[in-house]
């Protein structure tokens, strides 16, 4: 079917999660939109049965992103189908050197909320994947960005120094505070990478908006994260190939590799420390890069072995991740983008390994 052709109309029916803990027997999908009214042409409907959640969000995601850096646009389809496949219906894109505006007008694929591309620091990166700035420049790139993102910036809040052998904050305070004031001035959230424990407060105080990874909470900056209401995402799938990387670099940077395996010991508690403080948690893989996309049920599962109850888990992913970027749910008139499953992800979040049916604008894929 093309992009141009009329959606069938869909009856759902079974169990829609609407809510964490609201329940409705089925609805309508009707030109790609949800209806829980009886619609014309009901008679014909395409019926599909199920339990269903709300399209899967991954809220740290790189679409056009390699392991060294920009890929072409036949790889970025294949990343988002791949997402698509695994029931991740809505991407936000934490920092992409990519032009992917181009999968906005396929209703075939996600949906996603750019980032820009990465502001880090000269030399304090990856290689080809951000803008490489010095702090007198910071305040004009996060316009820049901000200017071209869907509401979000992604600033590189630390990394390796090799002088220091380890992983330090990359900005100073005073240059953070303004490109923050800046981004917020344009109606734009900020985010940061941050691996480590030294950045944080600064960029807390400073008035950022979420924390990608946040392994290095403490005891001292989980209350300042959850009295400011600061998010964070702590792409547990990734931080799972700390030891790797650390063991990879042991011989240069010892420091820095014991740093590594440190944070990734306590990963679990800090995830866990983090919830029980009332910090709001949500999912995200880093999928692009290195890391493979499609890895979302993975996510909600490591949250739930950090300890996550298995709803508040789900929520990370769907009905609280989804209001949290500003997007609908399964309400009425909102798009028709669910999954669909054969038992309850309430009770067990591995189901959502094994979407039964993925559906997107009102339309069956795969």
């Amino acid at each position: 079917m093309s992009d141009h052709e009329v959606a069938p109309v869909l009856r759902i029916e079974g169990r829609v999660l609407v809510g964490p803990d609201e329940v409705r027997d089925g609805l309508w999908a009707v030109d790609g939109r949800i209806t829980y009214e009886r619609p014309p042409g009901a008679d014909d409907a395409v019926t599909l049965t199920g339990w269903v959640l709300p399209g899967l969000v991954d809220a740290h995601c790189h679409v056009g992103l390699g392991h060294q850096g920009p890929v072409d646009a036949e790889t970025s389809e294949k990343q988002a189908l791949t997402d698509r496949e695994a029931g991740t219906l809505l991407i936000r894109d934490a920092g992409s050197p990519s032009d992917t505006r181009w999968v906005d007008e396929r209703e075939d694929l996600p949906k996603i909320i750019r980032a820009g591309r990465h502001i880090a620091r000269t030399r304090r990166y990856l290689r080809n994947f951000a803008h490489e700035i010095e702090p007198g420049d910071l305040v004009a790139y996060v316009a820049q960005e901000a200017r071209r993102g869907d509401g979000w910036v992604k600033l590189v809040g630390d990394w390796i120094d090799r002088d220091a052998g380890d992983l330090t904050a990359c900005w100073p305070r005073g240059e953070v505070e303004a490109a923050i004031a800046e981004a917020h001035r344009l109606g734009a959230r900020v985010t940061a990478h941050c691996f480590a424990e030294d950045a944080l407060r600064d960029l807390v105080e400073a008035g950022i908006d979420c924390i990608e990874h946040a392994t290095g909470l403490t005891e001292d900056t989980i209350p300042l994260f959850a009295e400011r209401g600061v998010a964070i995402v702590p792409t547990l799938v990734n931080i799972a190939t700390f030891p790797d990387l650390a063991a990879a670099g042991e011989a240069r940077f010892p420091r820095w590799s014991a740093h590594m395996r440190r944070l990734h010991e306590g990963r679990y508690d800090t995830v866990r420390a983090a919830y029980d403080a009332g910090i709001p948690v949500f999912t995200g893989t880093d999928a692009g890069g290195s890391l493979a996309h499609g890895l979302i049920a993975s996510e909600v599962a490591e949250l739930v072995k950090a300890g996550i109850p298995a709803l508040d888990a789900l929520s990370a992913t769907a009905w609280g991740a989804r209001r949290w970027l500003g997007r609908p749910v399964l309400e009425e008139g909102a798009p028709a983008d669910l999954v669909m499953y054969d038992e309850d992800p309430r009770a067990d979040v591995r189901v959502l390994a094994s979407p039964r049916r993925v559906v997107l604008n009102g339309r069956v894929t795969g």
